[in-house]
C-alpha cells in the first residue's frame, strides 16, 4: 500500500478480552477499512466504447507503453460501461506477469463492478498475444462468469499499437 498513492487504508486498534472457560485472555483486534478517494484524479472519458478507448487510457493516463516490465491493469465498469476504477493487478518481469483471478476479482467486487476490462503491456512493443495471455484470459473469464462479473475485453498494449483479444475472438 505504501507505493500506491491512490489508495489509503486506515487501521483501527481496539483492545478486548476473550473469555475461555474461567480464564481471561487479552487480545488485540484490528479492523481494516479501505477509504475511497474522492474527486476526479485522471482525465478519463468515463464511457468505454471500444479497444481504442482502452489503448488511449493505457497510453495517455497509465503510460503503459513506456514500462520496462509487464504491468497488468484492470478497469472496473458500471452497468453503462463507465469507468469506475483503474487498478494495477500485477507487475511482472520483462516478458511475464503472474495474475490470479482472486487478485482481479477482489478489487472488482469491492468496487461493485458489473464488468471489467483487462489490459497489459508487452515491453517488446509487439502486442501479439502469447499462449499464456490467452490462457490467463480464459481463466479470468471463467472466474468472472461464476462471480457474475463480465470480462468485456483484454487489450494488450504495444508501442503505438494494441491487440484486443475480444476482436481476435480469443476469449
Amino acid at each position: 500500500m505504501k507505493n500506491n498513492p491512490r489508495a489509503m487504508v486506515l487501521f483501527y486498534h481496539s483492545p478486548g478480552k476473550y473469555e475461555r472457560g474461567k480464564t481471561m485472555a487479552n487480545f488485540k483486534w484490528y479492523k481494516v477499512k479501505v477509504v475511497q478517494e474522492k474527486g476526479e484524479r485522471y482525465n478519463v472519458d468515463r464511457k468505454i466504447s471500444g479497444p481504442y478507448d482502452i489503448h488511449r487510457i493505457a497510453r495517455d493516463v497509465l503510460e503503459m507503453d513506456t514500462e520496462a516490465e509487464e504491468v497488468v491493469t484492470m478497469l472496473t465498469l458500471d452497468t453503462k460501461n463507465q469507468v469506475t476504477g483503474i487498478f494495477e493487478v500485477s507487475r511482472g518481469t520483462i516478458n511475464s506477469s503472474l495474475v490470479h483471478p482472486r487478485e482481479v476479482f477482489k478489487r472488482a467486487l469491492l468496487h461493485n463492478a458489473t464488468s471489467i476490462i483487462l489490459l497489459h503491456n508487452h515491453p517488446s512493443g509487439d502486442p501479439k498475444p502469447s499462449t499464456e495471455d490467452v490462457n490467463m484470459t480464459k481463466r479470468i473469464v471463467e472466474a468472472g462468469s461464476i462471480l457474475g462479473v463480465n470480462v468485456l475485453d483484454h487489450v494488450i498494449i504495444g508501442h503505438d499499437r494494441h491487440a484486443s483479444l475480444k476482436e481476435m475472438e480469443l476469449m
